[in-house]
């Protein structure tokens, strides 16, 4: 409330200072001072043109920071596709991940299958998927980079009242002849040609007598009695009475691996703040 301090303040002389409020004021065709020869104070329109001022301020300065922290990918939208099974563990892990690291980045979530995810990332519908291998990422021209994020062991899902339930840990020739529960073609073709090879190296033929699409699915099967089933570590993420999981002797090569994929050339900035996080921070004891 001193025009000298003021304009001293804004390396301005006095009159400079005084014709630009005196403009101001003839643009809100309202007077913001009251001026008298000993003391200068705001009026009532002055005094909310200030609040709204110091509020203008904000929002510029928060603006340039916000818009700083998108071009550095540290806020901004990440689209991440995930398979049903990687809901039990690894999707928790990667949210939990981004909240703690980049809490200013948000998920959009889809749960889709694997060659629905490959889709959706050429046509720039996600920006990341959670996902299994599929043939289509081996294509030299694919324009899909990935990179590891857990390669599980093989568990035997059986009824509690089964022989396999207890005992010696079970073998894959345990496994012969019986009633297996499986995956469908449309959401697990990664599974089926993955135990389909397991099965004729070891030299056993399980009799498939029913094949579903989610992992929840096959182990409420199991537990009814159904069959057995031979399913990802993850599935210790579905706690269901009247199923055992039992460690699957297996070779190290028919491990299960689950990826992060996602375009090359994509622009979005959070994308390799995002996939830094993500690989650095996920280090499960499958990985």
């Amino acid at each position: 409330m001193h025009f000298g301090r003021a304009a001293a303040r804004l390396n301005l002389t006095q009159s400079p200072l005084s014709r630009q409020i005196q403009m101001l004021e003839q643009t809100l065709g309202v007077s913001l001072l009251e001026r008298t020869t000993r003391a200068v104070r705001l009026t009532p329109a002055g005094r909310t043109f200030l609040t709204e001022a110091y509020r203008v301020i904000a929002a510029a300065e928060s603006a340039a920071r916000l818009t700083r922290r998108a071009a550095r990918g540290e806020s901004g939208t990440i689209r991440l596709g995930f398979t049903a099974s990687s809901a039990y563990r690894a999707l928790p892990r990667i949210v939990s991940l981004t909240r703690a690291s980049l809490p200013e980045i948000d998920l959009v979530l889809e749960e889709m299958v694997s060659d629905e995810q490959i889709q959706a990332l050429e046509e720039n519908r996600i920006d990341v998927g959670i996902l299994r291998p599929t043939a289509a990422l081996l294509d030299p021209k694919t324009p899909l980079a990935t990179n590891i994020l857990a390669q599980e062991h093989l568990l035997l899902a059986v009824p509690r009242d089964h022989s396999l339930a207890l005992g010696r840990a079970p073998s894959l020739a345990d496994l012969d002849g019986e009633a297996l529960v499986t995956w469908s073609p449309r959401g697990g073709r990664y599974f089926i040609d993955l135990l389909d090879d397991l099965f004729a190296t070891a030299g056993i033929r399980p009799r498939v007598v029913q094949r579903v699409n989610q992992l929840h699915a096959m182990l409420a099967l199991v537990g009814a009695g159904i069959g057995i089933a031979v399913v990802p570590d993850s599935a210790r993420g579905i706690s269901l009475s009247a199923v055992a999981l039992r460690p699957l002797a297996a070779p190290e090569a028919s491990r299960p691996q689950l990826l992060l994929a996602w375009r090359r050339d994509n622009a979005n900035p959070c994308l390799p703040t995002f996939k830094a996080a993500i690989v650095s921070g996920d280090r499960s004891p499958d990985r």
